[in-house]
């Protein structure tokens, strides 16, 4: 699903006006019918009580004087404010003022007092958000961010038109404050800051509608952004050929594991088997060794050498001689954190001949050795970070980390030249390149401990059959989330184990291959 920046999709509506040679106008009159539709036939209930349509001076309250025309004409009570001057609505917005007005539109202009002006609009059917669209870019101050507050305090559905205002197009980072929307009707591609957190968790219900932006057009538009659904994924999953065998579908090794902490190790290996593996050797300190044996039937063992339950410098030749065969690594689950396991990660992830994934121990390794990711001449390098691990990696807070995920895990990957998954409620894998997948899979049961070994399993998994590292991590990371939306209607988003998701992996992938798909 291919997912548009507000630069991007400014860019379409110009060549489609300038070039094509279709107005403004047109484009307007189709985006206000469609919110209009959309109010119409889901809110028929509210048609008695009406709605009101909160606009801006701009196109996007240009948008919101078309829908309430179209409501008038079918029937609605429609109460429309604008806040702004008269004067300060141009162009095609003021085109569309004036025949709302001469269709028999009552259109009110509040400057400020903006609480007590509003308290008579306060029962509504439905409001109607037209004050900003995909073109804000700063903080909402003045009587926008009281309108912003009034809108989320009323307790009535509110359909935004093309974005809940508030929200950043290009990033989804809430700019002050925004609109908490029912329903978001967003004209021709859905935009990053919808399908991104925090933006996202604002825009309630997304409908993309068609404004009439020719084909020739949308067809050659770049983008960067990929929403990562089953229909996406289904593009990337791995050919299985019938006459294959266990060595035609990949060899991963996996290091992992320390006193304390087998089950992190347990756990990666065997989801790595679920998501259709043909091998997998687990590589271990030889003193934890006897504990994962007795629990994983499947996968071959490498028992290394170690210190006080972690493995130690020693066993560096013996897990080189152990790659040199095998197709990918996973490394770092429940590894430990001690000092000389710490040297032999750095030299690993900087020499390591085969595609990699580095996840929770390997990661903190990492941490303030960043720079030895551009002296890497191997393969890419998978990093896959919750927001935690993504601070310490980067020296940013959790909280600003939180709030525009999308830049930075691009300007990560970029700079470092390694895949980037950051964790979290629609995880971004982001690629040197620029581009990124937003995965659209999952829910909040999936945040409980384990859940990010069976991902780091998966991953590999992919990687190991073939897959280059952003697919692999893209696909591995809607999975998993397919398994835990699988699984809500038995387990609900509270006490759902990562064994239950690991167990949930190869139904979630077979689903998928099926083309049955939920997201």
């Amino acid at each position: 699903m291919i997912v548009l920046s507000a630069a991007q999709m400014q860019a379409i509506d110009q060549e489609t006006i300038k070039d094509v040679g279709i107005p403004g106008v047109v484009l307007m009159e189709n985006a206000g019918w469609a919110v209009a539709k959309v109010v119409a036939e889901r809110f028929s209930d509210k048609k008695r009580s009406g709605a009101l349509v909160l606009a801006g001076k701009g196109n996007n309250g240009g948008d919101g004087f078309v829908t309430a025309r179209h409501l008038i004409a079918l029937g609605w009570p429609v109460t429309t404010v604008v806040l702004a001057k008269r004067g300060d609505i141009k162009d095609d917005a003021a085109i569309n003022m004036a025949v709302l007005e001469k269709c028999g539109g009552s259109i009110t202009f509040i400057e400020d007092t903006l609480t007590s002006s509003l308290s008579k609009f306060s029962n509504p059917g439905v409001l109607v958000d037209s004050l900003f669209g995909t073109g804000l870019s700063k903080p909402l101050q003045g009587i926008y961010a009281e309108a912003v507050d009034w809108i989320n305090h009323l307790h009535v559905p509110v359909v935004a038109v093309d974005m809940p205002s508030g929200i950043d197009a290009s990033n989804g980072q809430i700019l002050g404050q925004a609109v908490r929307a029912t329903i978001t009707v967003t004209f021709a591609f859905p935009k990053i800051g919808q399908i991104t957190c925090p933006g996202a968790e604002y825009v309630g219900e997304l409908a993309t509608v068609d404004i009439g932006i020719p084909a020739i057009v949308s067809s050659r538009s770049e983008h960067y952004c990929w929403g990562v659904n089953g229909t996406q994924a289904r593009q990337w999953l791995p050919h299985r050929p019938d006459g294959g065998h266990k060595g035609t579908f990949g060899h991963l090794v996996v290091l992992a594991g320390s006193i304390g902490k087998t089950g992190a190790a347990i756990m990666t290996a065997e989801s790595a088997l679920r998501g259709g593996c043909g091998l997998v050797t687990l590589a271990c300190p030889q003193s934890i060794y006897p504990i994962v044996a007795s629990q994983l039937i499947e996968v071959m063992g490498k028992p290394l050498d170690d210190l006080h339950g972690e493995v130690s410098m020693l066993a560096l030749d013996d897990i080189n001689k152990l790659l040199q065969s095998k197709d990918a690594l996973a490394l770092g689950p429940g590894l430990g954190l001690g000092e000389e396991t710490g040297t032999l990660v750095r030299r690993l992830i900087q020499d390591c001949p085969v595609p990699a994934v580095i996840d929770a121990d390997g990661l903190t390794h990492l941490t303030g050795h960043c720079e030895i990711l551009k002296r890497r001449q191997g393969p890419p390098l998978v990093l896959t970070p919750h927001p935690g691990e993504m601070s310490r990696l980067t020296g940013m807070t959790i909280d600003e980390i939180q709030a525009n995920r999308v830049d930075t895990a691009r300007e990560f990957a970029s700079t470092y030249g390694v895949v980037l998954v950051l964790k979290g409620s629609r995880t971004i894998t982001a690629c040197p390149s620029g581009k990124i997948y937003v995965n659209l899979s999952g829910h909040v049961g999936l945040a409980s401990g384990g859940m990010g070994d069976v991902l780091t399993g998966l991953i590999g998994s992919f990687l190991a059959q073939g897959l280059e590292p952003a697919l692999a991590s893209a696909l591995a990371t809607y999975i998993h989330g397919r398994a835990a939306d699988n699984l809500r209607v038995e387990y609900g988003v509270s006490g759902l184990l990562a064994t239950d998701i690991m167990q949930e992996l190869p139904l979630a992938r077979e689903a998928l291959h099926q083309g049955v798909f939920n997201a």
